[in-house]
């Protein structure tokens, strides 16, 4: 080997070595660097940790506080709507009580009034019985519908209106009829008698009773009927006297609907007699019917007389017009003669207006006038 090649291999190894001699140098430059790099990044991961941990702090500090606050807040709110809840179901409670207490106060008095009731039902039960037992006696049935007849009579006209009515009529036959209707013509006295067939009616409606017996007792009604048609035909219509028709009143509705309803030969009979049933509701009806007629007369009746005043009161108004005519005439004349004294009063202020003004002094005269 050459020594130019050995020199060159020595300068190759002396590069080498200054070149792993700067490589170790800035090895350990690099590892200083590194070792700078890694307290600094350290130091700062530190600092970042103490940083977070304080923010953390602070920020669970703020979140704590702000969870008081909201909770306080919410607090207050709830408490607020359950004073309103409580305010408003106390009212509802004051209110339902209110009413609660109003409707037992209510059903108190509805129980009071039934009990009431109860006592009247009781009480009108015993009266019931009582009239039963009353009813059961021909003479107390008749008195019953006389004062049944007498109680319409002067709930309709007024009591003891004899102008109107009668009670216990005698007529000329010396017959006495329960009432009499002193009408206008054409109907004249027309009288009313009460019956009341109430023994065979009820054998009639008995339930308890056979069909043959129920029959019986119907056959013995209408005959009962027409016997007491017959007789207020015969007794109380009168020619001459009182109308030609009279009134059989029934005091019973029952009765009275049993007839039109199922015995249509009773009411032929009674048409043919010129005797009309009338029960206590259509008996009513009709003197309410009478009382208008009656009332209409005498309207017409003070119409007639007021038609003849206010005639004689026209004959006197044309006598007074007249008489303001003729009046009136002579105040006209009155009044020219007094227009023309006027003029001439005019004429004569007028004459001793000037006379007043002349100066004679001066030469001033009278001008001619009028």
């Amino acid at each position: 080997m050459s020594l130019t090649v050995i020199l060159l291999i020595l300068n190759c190894l002396g590069v080498l070595f200054v070149i792993q001699r700067l490589v170790f140098s800035k090895q350990e430059s690099l590892k200083d660097e590194l070792y700078q790099f890694k307290e600094q990044i350290v130091d700062r991961l530190n600092l970042s940790s103490k940083e977070r941990v304080e923010d953390l702090h602070t920020f669970k500090t703020d979140l704590f506080q702000h969870q008081q606050e909201s909770m306080l807040g919410l607090h207050k709110i709830i408490e607020t709507r359950l004073d309103k809840i409580s305010n408003k179901v106390q009212e509802n409670l004051d209110k339902g009580f209110e009413k609660t207490n109003a409707t037992f106060q209510g059903v108190i008095e509805r129980l009071a009034k039934i009990d009431e009731a109860q006592k009247k039902i009781e009480a009108l039960s015993t009266n019931v019985v009582s009239l039963q037992d009353v009813l059961t006696d021909k003479k107390s049935r008749g008195i019953f519908g006389e004062v049944q007849l007498s109680n319409l009579l002067s709930s309709v006209f007024g009591v003891k209106n004899e102008k109107v009515y009668n009670l216990q009529y005698s007529l000329s036959n010396k017959k006495i009829v329960d009432a009499a209707l002193f009408l206008p013509e054409p109907i004249g006295t027309l009288c009313v008698d009460s019956k009341f067939p109430l023994e065979n009616f009820k054998r009639m409606m008995d339930k308890k009773s056979t069909i043959v017996e129920q029959d019986l007792a119907a056959k013995e009604f209408v005959k009962n009927l027409k016997k007491h048609i017959d007789d207020i035909s015969s007794k109380y219509i009168i020619t001459g006297e009182t109308s030609d028709q009279a009134i059989l009143f029934l005091p019973a509705e029952a009765i009275f609907a049993e007839i039109h309803a199922y015995h249509s030969e009773i009411v032929d009979y009674a048409n043919s007699k010129r005797v009309w049933l009338a029960s206590p509701t259509t008996f009513l009806a009709t003197l309410t019917t009478i009382q208008s007629v009656m009332l209409n007369l005498e309207r017409n009746k003070y119409m007639s007389v007021m038609h003849e005043e206010i005639n004689k009161l026209g004959e006197e108004f044309g006598r007074y017009q007249e008489r303001w005519d003729d009046l009136s005439k002579h105040l006209n004349t009155v009044t020219k003669d007094v227009d023309k004294i006027h003029i001439t009063t005019n004429k004569i202020s007028g004459r001793f207006q000037k006379i007043m003004a002349v100066d004679i002094e001066n030469g001033d005269y009278l001008e001619s006038g009028d």
